[in-house]
């Protein structure tokens, strides 16, 4: 088990490795780019050079970037959908230069295209942001907090993005990032033990846990199947420390304990990662 969270790479990439060391991190994840918006700034040369030699400093072998928020493959304007596929390739080459492990991203929003149309459109995007694509960096895609009509917010919908994509998939396409308040407030409910194993027996069957790459570990303001995209920090929300230390527990079990754990609360994130520590000395 890995801990891990989203850590700022404000002026420059090569700063995140040591905003990562400081909360005392094994791994983490960023944004390559403005999340909002606006041009991916330059890696040249020197800036990869500068952030290999900082991860190295700060002991880091690993690390994610999280693809921009305003990506929509379900988009119905062709200028957001192609841009979409554009970014994504983009963000993939920009993970080799660097030698992140992934990139995942939000699928989108079906409210243009409709239900059967949407999906289908977003399964061949990820086919094409992956055409002819040699690198590194694997794409993962998160499921979805279900709110509105957006697109992989249950195993079915994501498993129809990865079975269009065979040919990719567990090469350049790794799988799925589990988040879990998403996944909560889409219905899936991980407060307990016994309801766990009944989520991931689920995943298993639909996708298959070997597709299972990354955790987003985020508590749920909003309670099961509230269908928002709300994150609490851990314990304060309406899955509960119980919950996640279940969760451990049951990825240890299925020999599933290497996954890093990437916290996405937001403010003071110290007693977050204390308690994911804490988990990981409970499953040794």
């Amino acid at each position: 088990m890995l801990v891990g969270a989203h850590v700022s790479a404000a002026k420059g990439v090569w700063n995140a490795p040591e905003n990562a060391a400081a909360l005392g991190l094994d791994t983490f994840q960023i944004f390559s780019r403005p999340p909002q918006g606006g041009p991916a700034p330059d890696l040249s040369t020197s800036h990869v050079v500068k952030f290999k030699a900082a991860m190295k400093k700060h002991g880091f072998k690993d690390f994610v970037i999280h693809a921009p928020y305003f990506t929509n493959l379900g988009s119905g304007n062709n200028r957001i959908y192609y841009g979409t596929v554009s970014v994504l390739r983009q963000e993939l080459e920009r993970g080799t230069l660097l030698g992140a492990s992934f990139v995942m991203f939000h699928p989108g929003s079906l409210k243009d295209l409709g239900q059967k149309k949407g999906m289908r459109q977003v399964a061949e995007g990820v086919g094409r942001a992956l055409e002819k694509y040699t690198g590194s960096t694997k794409l993962l895609v998160e499921i979805s907090a279900g709110a509105g009509e957006i697109a992989g917010d249950s195993f079915s919908e994501l498993a129809q993005i990865l079975d269009f994509n065979k040919k990719y998939l567990g090469k350049t396409l790794g799988g799925i990032c589990f988040d879990t308040q998403h996944a909560f407030a889409s219905g899936y409910d991980l407060r307990t033990a016994e309801s766990i194993e009944k989520v991931f027996k689920e995943f298993d069957k639909a996708i298959g846990l070997e597709y299972l790459k990354l955790i987003h570990c985020n508590d749920s303001k909003v309670d099961l199947g509230g269908r928002r995209d709300r994150h609490e920090h851990i314990g304060k929300g309406h899955i509960g420390e119980d919950g996640f230390l279940a969760l451990a527990q049951y990825f240890k079990k299925k020999k599933l304990d290497n996954l890093a754990w990437i916290l996405e609360t937001k403010d003071d994130r110290t007693e977050d990662v204390a308690k994911l520590k804490t988990i990981k000395k409970k499953i040794g």
